[in-house]
């Protein structure tokens, strides 16, 4: 692995979803160690970013999760100081890491996602309600595993709802409900993995359920008909190309009772901890772990 050279393994950060990124970033250094590559963990919450080129890091691993990692603005930095890094630009990681914008784009683009509406502290909640339906759910719309998101059952509860999404960002969402399956297609190298199902036993699949809960039921093979997993899949490489990814990511989807898929986001540094997706879908496409990871390394070649 000597080809490698010296790997900066980033994580932590400072976003709300740091505790997440240590256990990806220790999943990741521990693969990469296991197969001889000089791996080093970075904390940049702990550390100045000039150490990253101080110590004459060849290339990185961007584990970090949320703000400050995987929106475009360490993308920026390693971009000026000519670093090769894993995953999607600067541009794919900024509008991904926007869940109002990416539905901007997609919509744009004839990528079916559920409706939406962008709540103020002095909007009308009646009229939110007659435009998206009940339930509601109400999320930060920059922030990711599920931090700060709330499903709500009527209007009463839409205000509540909002000041705990605007406590983690001053953009807040509204999106219609999908009643239906949850499905995740994780994308690497340009190829669709297979469909995972999520089955969560709280009451949507949220921070608990994604980290801390060991009866959250993850399918895969997903139990779709092979025509319709393929076309779901087609979708989400059109999905991950308008934003413009790159390398990896892993782009999440809600079923209706009719079948008919509507893309709810696109994560450009998923996670890598026991209870990640990507690592799933891999697995069930033959890939291990580790050779998930030196994949998703070697893809910073191609830059």
């Amino acid at each position: 692995m000597k080809e490698m050279g010296k790997v900066g393994v980033l994580l932590g950060g400072r976003s709300a979803e740091r505790e997440v990124s240590l256990l990806s970033g220790a999943a990741v250094l521990k693969a990469l160690q296991s197969r001889g590559v000089d791996a080093h963990p970075f904390d940049p919450a702990e550390r100045s970013l000039e150490a990253l080129r101080a110590e004459q890091f060849d290339r990185v691993f961007i584990a970090l999760h949320g703000r400050f990692g995987e929106d475009g603005t360490m993308q920026g930095v390693l971009e000026w100081m000519g670093i090769p890094y894993t995953g999607s630009g600067v541009m794919a990681s900024a509008l991904a890491m926007d869940k109002w914008r990416t539905k901007l784009v997609w919509q744009s683009a004839g990528i079916p996602t559920p409706r939406y509406a962008i709540l103020q502290e002095n909007s009308n909640w009646d009229e939110v309600v007659a435009q998206l339906g009940l339930p509601i759910f109400v999320k930060p719309a920059r922030e990711g595993s599920s931090i700060g998101m709330s499903r709500v059952e009527s209007a009463a509860q839409l205000a509540e709802a909002y000041h705990k999404a605007a406590e983690f960002d001053a953009l807040v969402l509204a999106e219609q409900f999908i009643a239906g399956g949850e499905y995740t297609v994780a994308i690497l190298d340009g190829e669709a993995l297979p469909l995972i199902k999520l089955e969560s036993a709280n009451v949507f699949y949220d921070y608990e359920a994604k980290y801390k809960r060991d009866d959250t039921r993850y399918l895969c093979p997903c139990g779709l008909p092979e025509a319709q997993e393929k076309h779901i899949q087609q979708l989400a490489l059109r999905a991950y190309d308008v934003v413009g990814c790159r390398g990896w990511a892993r782009a999440d989807v809600m079923l209706d009772a009719a079948g008919n898929p509507y893309f709810l986001e696109i994560n450009t540094a998923p996670g890598m901890t026991d209870h990640s997706l990507v690592p799933m879908a891999a697995r069930q496409a033959g890939i291990p772990f580790d050779e998930l990871v030196l994949r998703i390394l070697r893809g910073t070649e191609a830059k």
